[in-house]
Formats: C-alpha cells, structure tokens, sequence
C-alpha cells in the first residue's frame, strides 16, 4: 500500500490539523474524544496489522465510539494517517535538541532516531515519499539534522542532499529488514523451509564451482551471521560524506587565498 495525501483540499485540511490551524469541534454534543486520542487508536492497529487493516470504522470499535463521531475530529483515512506520520516522528525527536558532537555524531545519531521510528512503526515505510507532507515533526527533524551539516563549506543543495543520503539508506535498509522479518508470517513459509528449497536448486550450481565468490563468502560464514549492516552502511556512507566535506573545506580555502591574492 502506498499511502499518500490525494488533493489539494486533502493536504488543507491536514496541514491544518498538523499546524494547530484547525480546531477540535466546539459545536453540538461535548466531545468525548480527542485527535490526540484517535491517532493512538490508529497506530496502534497499524503498528499491529499495517495499514491496510486501517479504517474509520476499525478505529471506532477499538475506541467503543461510533464511526461517525471519528469524522468531528478528522476528515477521513488521508488526514489521520497524516497525523499518524507526524505523531510518529514526535516520539523519536524527544532528545535530538539535546544531541551533542561533531557532525558525523550528530547524522549517525539522526540516522538512528529514524531507524528506530520505522523498527516501532513498520507502516510508516508504507507512505509516499516522493512528495512528503510538510508536517511539524518531521520538518523539526529535518532542521535538527540540517544543523550538523551546517558551516561545514557545503552550499544548500549538498546540506540537503546530505539528508536525503541518509535518510534513503536507512529507509532502505529498514524496508529490506523488516520485509525479512515479516515474510514468514505473511507468505506461511518458514526460513528454514525457504532457504531449504532454494538450496535444492542453488546447492549443486555452488558445490560445481559455478559461483566460486558466493561459495567462498558463504563458506565464512557471512549469509548467517548477525552483522550489523547498519552500522557498516551509515560508516560507508558517512566517510563518503567526509571526503566531500574535505573537499569543500580545500576548494574554500583556495577560493579565499586567490581573493586575497587580488587584493594585495
């Protein structure tokens, strides 16, 4: 499923609802929910069965409301899921003011906050990405990540782009893994049984010395061990990072000895 805010007035009234633009309904009965309510409601049906097990209706019963009553305070599944996505963001952004250190620190520590988002709440992966809510949440995390890159010789386009970097590996990998741990109750096939039957097919091509470089690493080891590909990928990805950065700090400082060469 993938989830995204569909016209212009969609994107109204969540941003609305996400910048405190809209208010909860004063008019009729006295409210007995709450936005903030609804959106724990949602994710916790989400966190558990994903989003397409999400409906106004499913919402309510989880609440023992009446499905109409959800609409008082959110326009439909497009906006609450707008809201699920913001709320999620919330949660990990709880000690990023705090976060101290050099500018590789401080994107590892982005990197992980993110990381952890999508391990609590899979579904958010679900979500288009292409064109990305302007939401409060998610534009703080932004701005906090921007600070660590920021004064470090990059122009704006690379300051963003850094983010992009980071935040598209470790979606990647959290998709790549929590696809992994999820195959086995979505398809009914174990891993076991899974690499079983593969290996009545691949097996004899390896032992033939067909595929020589996956025979030697498998042989290491390396298909069952618990590597940390996180830490290997943000470490690669990082120390490209470092290169550019030294890159821009030698062009800046030869860009201002030939000014001030001029000058003289």
């Amino acid at each position: 499923m993938n989830t995204e805010s569909s016209g212009v007035e969609n994107v109204r009234r969540s941003l609305g609802l996400l910048w405190g633009i809209q208010d909860e309904p004063t008019r009729g009965p006295k409210p007995g929910l709450g936005v903030e309510q609804i959106v724990r409601a949602a994710t916790t049906v989400a966190d558990t069965e994903g989003l397409g097990a999400l409906s106004m209706r499913r919402i309510a019963t989880e609440l023992g409301a009446g499905a109409m009553s959800l609409y008082r305070y959110v326009p439909g599944k497009a906006e609450l899921v707008d809201l699920m996505m913001d709320a999620a963001y919330a949660e990990v952004l709880a000690e990023a003011d705090t976060q101290t250190g050099d500018w590789r620190t401080r994107l590892d520590a982005f990197a992980r906050r993110e990381w952890a988002m999508y391990m609590r709440h899979p579904w958010m992966l679900q979500i288009a990405q292409g064109r990305p809510l302007l939401a409060p949440s998610p534009m703080r995390s932004t701005d906090i990540a921007l600070r660590a890159v920021h004064g470090l010789g990059l122009d704006a386009d690379e300051m963003l782009g850094v983010i992009v970097l980071v935040s598209s590996f470790v979606a990647g990998l959290a998709r790549t893994t929590i696809d992994a741990k999820q195959a086995a109750e979505r398809t009914g096939v174990t891993d076991e049984e899974w690499w079983s039957v593969q290996n009545e097919f691949v097996g004899p091509v390896v032992a033939a010395g067909k595929l020589p470089l996956v025979n030697e690493v498998g042989e290491a080891g390396a298909f069952a061990s618990d590597f940390d590909e996180l830490s290997f990928g943000l470490a690669c990805v990082l120390d490209g990072l470092a290169v550019l950065i030294s890159r821009r700090s030698v062009d800046n400082d030869a860009a201002t000895g030939s000014r001030a060469a001029e000058q003289l």
